[in-house]
């Protein structure tokens, strides 16, 4: 038995006689040990959508199922027995150490008085080792880094023992490093306990390189679609691309990362090999330029040193700042062109 199982589910919104249809028609499923990634444009429906699934606003029609169960007849204990939810919600936690809040996800597996068992404590314990929590157990909350703090969420999480663990933009407000660190907890949990795991983020590029699969949200002119699958077969469909897709950026489908129209003010051609070439193309980039094989103005990267060719003769960089500096001088079509103004 899945722990996840959505059965034609539409997620929106009612008011009065009003129906506001987010997604519709869903029928998806979570296998133990999966980590889905939940992406789409900001407004395509995500949080409204886990929290449909999660039983914290009615679903419109369908259900969502929990180990075989609807959520919306699961008494709150059972529901949280088998599913823990981390949102960006402030909470009210007072002088709470990490280990105390930490300790509240017991509660669905304590008697009426929330008294913790050495089985609960062991439980705490792990799930504090498991998210990289331990070392500042004994901290107040209120002193704790956004990510020290989504850490201990995770943990609290964690302590429930769910099969399924949802998490709405858990990873928005922390570093790029943190950011990672996160998520590769999140895939390794889901690999080794066997634990459902349901993001949703905003990372694209975070999702496509460590979910297992994508649900990707793609609003239309007939609504939102919503397309399942592993991250490589959504891009090499055209589906990333086209969910995204805006009049300044594009999809570059060979790199898997969303980069800036060019301006096509001119094109640079960059030759050489290594790390130094692949940040000296990112640079040209930034700059609005196309880099192409062949143009007037070439870029070869060398062993510490960048040479310039122009038409008019040839220069040496010694960094990428002063490279992109030559090159600006050696178009000016780039250097001076102004910046149109909004009529």
């Amino acid at each position: 038995m899945r722990p996840l199982e959505l059965r034609d589910l539409s997620a929106g919104y009612s008011s009065g006689r009003r129906r506001t249809v987010v997604v519709r028609d869903l029928t998806l499923s979570i296998a133990p040990g999966e980590f889905v990634c939940l992406v789409g444009p900001n407004g395509s429906g995500k949080s409204t959508l886990l929290r449909t699934i999660a039983g914290m606003q009615p679903a419109l029609a369908g259900k969502a199922l929990l180990g075989g169960s609807d959520v919306a007849a699961l008494a709150p204990a059972e529901r949280a027995r088998r599913l823990a939810v981390v949102l960006t919600d402030p909470l009210d936690i007072g002088a709470m150490t990490a280990r105390d809040l930490v300790s509240l996800g017991r509660y669905p597996h304590t008697d009426w008085a929330g008294r913790l068992k050495e089985s609960d404590r062991a439980s705490v314990t792990w799930a504090m080792a498991a998210t990289g929590a331990s070392t500042f157990a004994d901290r107040p909350v209120a002193e704790l880094s956004d990510g020290e703090r989504q850490r201990v969420l995770l943990a609290r999480a964690l302590a429930q023992q769910p099969t399924l663990l949802g998490l709405d933009e858990a990873v928005a407000f922390i570093d790029v490093p943190r950011r990672v660190e996160l998520v590769q907890i999140l895939r390794n949990l889901a690999r080794e306990c066997g634990l459902a795991v349901l993001l949703t983020t905003h990372d694209l590029d975070l999702a496509l390189r460590h979910a297992d699969t994508l649900w990707l949200l793609e609003p239309g002119g007939d609504g939102t679609r919503v397309h399942a699958g592993g991250p490589e077969d959504l891009v090499l469909a055209g589906v990333v691309a086209r969910a995204f897709a805006g009049d300044e950026v594009t999809f570059d489908m060979q790199r898997g990362v969303f980069v800036p129209v060019p301006a096509m003010l001119a094109g640079v051609a960059v030759s050489g090999d290594g790390l130094a070439a692949v940040w000296t193309r990112r640079a040209m980039e930034r700059e609005g330029l196309a880099v192409e094989e062949s143009a007037p103005v070439t870029v070869e990267v060398g062993d510490g040193a960048w040479t310039i060719r122009t038409p008019g003769g040839s220069s040496i960089a010694t960094t990428i700042s002063e490279t992109v500096a030559q090159v600006r001088a050696a178009l000016p079509d780039l250097a001076d062109s102004p910046v149109k103004q909004p009529r």
